[in-house]
């Protein structure tokens, strides 16, 4: 039985959450700060952390920066809770780990597929596999690392499973959707977004072997080896 970890402070939702995680099969802690959210996912480690954004103490985007840099929690995949929902805070949410967003008020049924797939994405991510070296990329899917020209590269359990695709299906063009069914486990047109988004970082991270990663305007996106 996975255990999900939800860090909310409103005690309502919290437990309309649990109610409906437990009645798929999954066990449930709650916490209703940022503080004890750290606390509590390092002492259970927990098969996925929902995390609100705005909580007392600490904010979700701290929680979530502290959970991703420590060696206990970094893997554990994040999905952000919020009641806004700019684009500036998408990307800020993705900007400090966090592998998926969802934003109230949403339906139970589209926040239990998000987790499925989330937890799809996390054990296909960590299942073992060849060493698969493009140009200047190296990725160890056994070991869930990147190297980039031989220097190893943090990426989030979303990223690497971006990259591996992308590396995988080397010169196809992916158009967003299709990533998104791929990467991301769902089919949410109106998230498509989200891919770009993911792909600014990635380019970012890989410094100048991001141009690998070519825009094909209109469509969606490709790798070709350098």
């Amino acid at each position: 039985m996975q255990t999900i970890l939800i860090v909310e402070d409103e005690k309502d939702l919290a437990e309309l959450l649990a109610f409906n995680l437990e009645r798929e099969g999954y066990k449930t802690v709650m916490v209703p700060d940022g503080i004890d959210g750290l606390e509590a996912a390092a002492r259970i480690r927990p098969a996925l952390v929902i995390l609100d954004l705005m909580l007392p103490g600490l904010l979700g985007t701290e929680v979530c920066k502290i959970l991703k840099r420590s060696e206990k929690t970094a893997e554990i995949p994040v999905l952000m809770l919020t009641a806004k929902g700019e684009e500036i805070d998408k990307v800020v949410g993705f900007e400090v780990g966090a592998d998926d967003y969802v934003v109230k008020p949403f339906s139970t049924r589209e926040l239990l597929l998000r987790v499925k797939a989330l937890l799809r994405r996390y054990a296909a991510s960590s299942a073992p596999g060849p060493v698969i070296k493009v140009g200047a990329i190296t990725i160890d899917t056994e070991r869930h690392l990147v190297a980039i020209n031989g220097v190893e590269v943090a990426f989030t359990t979303t990223e690497f499973k971006l990259i591996h695709t992308l590396v995988q299906r080397l010169g196809r063009v992916q158009s967003r959707e299709v990533l998104l069914r791929d990467v991301w486990g769902y089919n949410f047109v109106e998230d498509t977004r989200t891919v770009d988004t993911h792909i600014t970082r990635l380019r970012t991270k890989m410094g100048e072997a991001g141009e690998m990663i070519k825009t094909v305007r209109g469509f969606g996106y490709k790798m070709e080896e350098q």
